[in-house]
């Protein structure tokens, strides 16, 4: 019996009483509690598609409640921000069809759905497959799902191609794209065509094609993955980083110098660091690199942006254990947060190191200058954007 009992009938009975009474460290509880009234098989089902439904509340917002999972199909699950843009990016185009290769639970065919794609999805594992459908269904939205194999289908027939490559082997995350399922060969074949490929953000600049658009997307700060695009969707530059949930968009690297520390140290999004383009930060704030092979940018003034956060520089220290433990009982600090580029550094082992205790809050960057680690106090810099 698979999550497809809980569809309608019984299944969607207990489901509902399950979803009702579901609390995080309750499972066994309820479980008991449920099988006083239902079938013991429906019961497990349905309280494992309870807690699911709770995790996938961070990736798909209020629409979880409505959605059908497995654990793998979560797992890799494109969060509903960034799925959402994606096919914004798609629906801005003449491109009508769509198929998504291994699409998993069905989330990227939601949002294409929604932006007005017809889609069409293949998946390989019938039982996700049936997830996928059903959660068209519940939304109410066009498509369908065929069970099959992503490197046997025939694409000719669409306009379009995504793709999400497996990034998992034996439960483990795979960082090597030449470890993807399907292999790295097959990817690079859709994108002599128009095609989007999900991809991990680590992914190697010399592994993108030429005429490929590699685009990094950070989510509320945190790097989420990267999207390869081609053909019609190729946006005209190599590379880009993209953030949400406002929607800023950097795609060009200007010459930066490199000199002494300013006023104030800006640390770019992680998105703009992966594309490379954190000279587009120094260009912003009329600053320059710390260090020519670090993502730190300095400035003598502060320039709000979107593309990184700011930090004001406070007072240069020694980068020594005993230096540092001397301001921290000095300054009287309890809450301090530790950032570090270029230098081997174990930012929680150094803040057990300091054992902070005071009442105040500060911001600590370790970083290397040339051959020399440097430290400098600072505050960060809050500012509120719009979004969008």
């Amino acid at each position: 019996m698979s999550v497809t009992a809980l569809l309608d009938g019984p299944g969607a009975e207990v489901l509902a009483a399950a979803c009702a009474e579901y609390r995080p460290g309750k499972e066994l509880q309820l479980v008991e509690k449920l099988r006083r009234r239902y079938d013991a098989t429906l019961v497990t089902i349905a309280v494992t598609q309870a807690a699911l439904r709770h995790r996938a509340v961070a990736k798909f917002g209020p629409d979880a409640e409505r959605m059908y999972f497995t654990p793998d199909g979560l797992e890799q699950a494109t969060r509903t921000t960034v799925s959402t843009h994606r096919a914004a990016r798609v629906a801005a185009t003449q491109i009508d069809t769509v198929v998504d290769l291994g699409c998993g639970i069905g989330g990227d065919l939601i949002t294409m759905a929604r932006a007005g794609l017809r889609v069409t999805g293949v998946e390989r594992d019938p039982e996700t497959a049936a997830v996928a459908r059903a959660n068209l269904a519940a939304f109410e939205l066009p498509g369908e799902v065929l069970v099959g194999d992503a490197e046997a289908t025939d694409v000719t027939p669409y306009d379009m191609v995504f793709a999400d490559p497996a990034r998992r082997a034996d439960g483990r995350r795979v960082f090597d794209h030449n470890a993807y399922s399907p292999p790295w060969s097959f990817v690079t074949g859709l994108l002599e065509r128009t095609a989007c490929v999900k991809v991990a953000p680590g992914i190697p600049h010399d592994a993108i094609p030429e005429g490929v658009e590699a685009e990094w997307i950070s989510d509320s700060g945190e790097v989420k993955e990267a999207a390869l695009w081609s053909g019609a969707l190729y946006g005209g530059t190599p590379r880009r980083a993209t953030l949400l949930p406002g929607g800023a968009s950097v795609a060009d690297a200007p010459e930066a110098d490199s000199g002494p520390v300013g006023k104030y140290i800006y640390e770019p999004d992680g998105a703009v660091v992966r594309a490379g383009l954190v000279t587009a930060v120094a260009a912003t704030v009329d600053g320059w690199l710390l260090d020519p092979r670090i993502a730190y940018v300095t400035a003598s003034t502060y320039v709000p942006t979107v593309l990184a956060s700011a930090y004001e520089v406070l007072e240069e220290l020694p980068y020594k254990e005993k230096a540092l433990r001397s301001w921290v009982r000095t300054e009287g600090i309890g809450t301090l947060e530790i950032k570090k580029r270029g230098v081997d550094l174990d930012p929680a082992q150094l803040r057990k190191k300091l054992a902070p205790k005071g009442s105040t809050s500060a911001t600590l960057i370790v970083t290397r200058i040339g051959r020399d680690a440097v430290a400098y106090s600072c505050r960060r810099v809050t500012t509120s954007f719009p979004v969008a």
